[in-house]
């Protein structure tokens, strides 16, 4: 029997979904001291699966004066440490290095910044430390240069020493070691404050304070980042011949996430996340009870069952890692949005010896544009890319253009890496009103194509051209077609499409309701002018064949268990495709084909590019390009070796 809490003095953030849901429909006004004081249900009313259950990110920087009461723990005696706030402090000369990767650990403990006594620091406390501030690891310093300092300055040594075993997320998970004796300028008498060291991951290399000239590009060999909103989030991948794989959650936990997050360049894991939480991955799942000392430079190094039988894409692990400071956020910002979450993009740029807000313009602004703004500021993936901005008032001292040209691939960590046109601006329509914006949101939906469906049911047909006129006056056959006579035959290669949205939001087309074109030929609406390209290719990448293919329609033809379908085509109804469901283009629909009438016998790459435009704004675009080798003998089609991405 379950016993109803009291009253709600512990919270807790786990990433296992299990036991009884307490709370549902919770309303807070933000001004609550704990969950119990927000309006609910009550206790244990609700209608909930654990599939809704809920989740925090919570800020490192905690509020003024308020006190941790930090889980240190001695092993003579149980002790309550008061510790509000940790931090790094660079020398002079180093402040204006971004980011701060060394310097004078110090502790605020009652309000005033302490040092920790160096004499019993160990290199796993270092670790720990540079884990938490987002660096996978540690080195040495000068020491002559920081006791020269220590001795020209007054200490505060913090009462206590620390004992991490180096597998900790931050300082609070440490015990506290030996308690110092104050003896004031006695004090830590053979030793000198702590100084940490720690070495960035090759993204995050130290600048200065103007910033970054190369993109955001980590090197991945074996374990890649996918569907996270945030630089450091993400569902964890695995390459395993030739061809990329989730893991399991079964046992996954802070250690195995850590190896994770330092493999890639990122400090320690703050979150270790299971259940899927950041989107379901396609194909094999190659990583089961993954079991990590926490010490390995590759998750591949740890130990783990090759045997996956009862995984699913429902149980994907993902991470969320420590990254460093580097002060993206005070560079940009929205302005005159009615959220948080959207407006005007304003940039903090350089102008007459002087830094100065001002706008973007918003030639060839997208949505590519928008999800580097939306991940600089740290509010999600980008949801809408706007080229005029009239109905957001900004703020009319930054009307003027200061970026213009600006071109990004997707994985820049900043607008300034984009490419744009530096100090000499082009934008003949000027700002204000076609200034750039930005909608932000913290989900997205992420769009994948079955591979296995496409390679089992590829065939070729020969059809008459006079049953294919709807298709050529969509484009769905190839230029020759124009001149071809009622009574020829086109040779299309057909093939099925099954394709998933493993995202955390529903994909629905952008274009509005009554702006849907209407196709009178096969009686449907296009709710976008393109959804997918098919394209044969030649072993070198040039086109020899292609089928430019609109979206018939964007519906749920089926869903997982347990999940409703909520969008269909039939009496102009609402198109999209549901998180967790399917839309399925038989081969035996019209357009479903590359027509390869002009095709000569040979060997070739069939590619299938879902949102080639990028019109909606998904979590991962990586994983919307399909490719198969194919060999045509002039008379049968043979697809094989279909695989998701670039990798093969």
């Amino acid at each position: 029997m379950h016993r109803k809490p009291s009253q709600l003095n512990l919270i807790r953030i786990d990433s296992v979904k299990q036991g009884r849901i307490w709370l549902d429909n919770v309303h807070c006004s933000g001004r609550e001291r704990t969950l119990a004081q927000c309006k609910s249900n009550g206790f244990g009313v609700s209608d909930c699966k654990h599939s809704e259950d809920v989740g925090v990110v919570c800020n490192q920087r905690r509020i003024p004066g308020f006190k941790f009461i930090s889980s240190f723990t001695n092993s003579v005696e149980s002790l309550n440490v008061q510790l509000e706030e940790v931090r790094i402090r660079a020398i002079s000369s180093q402040r204006k290095r971004v980011p701060i990767t060394e310097g004078y650990l110090e502790v605020k403990d009652g309000g005033k910044w302490r040092q920790i006594c160096d004499e019993e620091w160990t290199e796993m406390n270092n670790r720990v430390i540079c884990g938490m501030y987002g660096f996978p690891g540690e080195k040495g310093y000068n020491t002559k240069v920081y006791k020269l300092l220590a001795k020209r300055r007054k200490k505060n040594y913090w009462d206590f020493g620390v004992n991490c075993t180096g597998n900790e997320a931050s300082l609070h998970g440490c015990k506290l070691g030996r308690k110092v004796e104050l003896k004031g300028n006695a004090t830590c008498e053979k030793g000198m404050p702590v100084v940490v060291s720690c070495v960035p991951g090759r993204a995050f290399a130290p600048s200065h304070a103007q910033g970054f000239s190369k993109a955001y590009r980590v090197e991945q060999p074996l374990v890649r980042l996918r569907g996270g909103a945030n630089i450091g989030d993400g569902r964890v991948e695995v390459l395993k011949n030739g061809e990329w794989g989730t893991v399991c959650d079964d046992s996954w936990n802070l250690k195995a996430a850590s190896v994770v997050c330092r493999e890639l360049g990122f400090g320690s894991a703050k979150m270790a996340l299971a259940g899927g939480r950041l989107g379901q991955g396609m194909g094999p799942v190659h990583m089961n009870e993954v079991e990590c000392s926490g010490f390995e430079k590759s998750l591949t190094e740890c130990y783990f069952n090759r045997d996956a039988l009862g995984c699913s894409h429902e149980e994907d692990a993902a991470v969320r890692c420590n990254v460093p400071a580097m002060g993206f956020q005070n560079k940009l910002r929205l302005s005159g949005g009615r959220n948080p979450f959207e407006g005007r993009v304003e940039v903090l740029a350089e102008k007459n010896d002087s830094l100065v807000w001002g706008t973007v313009c918003s030639d060839s602004w997208g949505t590519m544009e928008a999800t580097v703004v939306c991940r600089q500021l740290g509010l999600g993936f980008a949801s809408n890319a706007f080229q005029e901005t009239w109905y957001w008032p900004g703020d009319v001292r930054a009307d003027d253009v200061v970026m213009s040209g600006v071109r990004c691939s997707g994985t820049e960590m900043t607008l300034a890496q984009c490419l744009h046109h530096g100090k000499h601006l082009h934008c003949p329509q000027g700002g204000g009103r076609f200034a750039a914006g930005v909608s932000c949101s913290e989900s997205a939906p992420d769009l994948v194509l079955n591979a296995q469906v496409v390679e089992h049911t590829t065939y070729l047909e020969d059809r008459p051209m006079y049953i294919l006129q709807c298709a050529n006056e969509e484009h769905c056959l190839s230029s020759s077609a124009a001149i071809a006579t009622p009574s020829s035959y086109r040779r299309l290669m057909r093939f099925s499409s099954q394709i998933h949205n493993n995202g955390q939001s529903d994909f629905r087309p952008r274009a509005a309701h009554n702006s849907w074109v209407w196709h009178d030929c096969h009686r449907h609406y296009h709710s976008m002018e393109v959804f997918t390209h098919y394209d044969l290719l030649s072993l070198n990448g040039t086109k020899v064949a292609e089928g430019h293919k609109a979206s018939f329609c964007l519906e749920d033809t089926q869903c997982e268990e347990g999940i409703e379908k909520r969008y269909e085509c039939a009496n102009f109804g609402q198109q999209g495709i549901t998180v967790g469901c399917w839309d399925t283009y038989r081969h035996d629909i019209d357009c479903q084909w590359i027509d390869v009438t002009d095709v000569v016998p040979g060997d070739y790459i069939f590619q299938v590019v879902i949102n080639p435009n990028y019109e909606v704004a998904e979590s991962d675009y990586t994983n919307n390009i399909m490719k198969c080798r194919c060999r045509y003998d002039g008379h049968r089609i043979w697809t094989y070796n279909c695989h998701i991405g670039e990798t093969g």
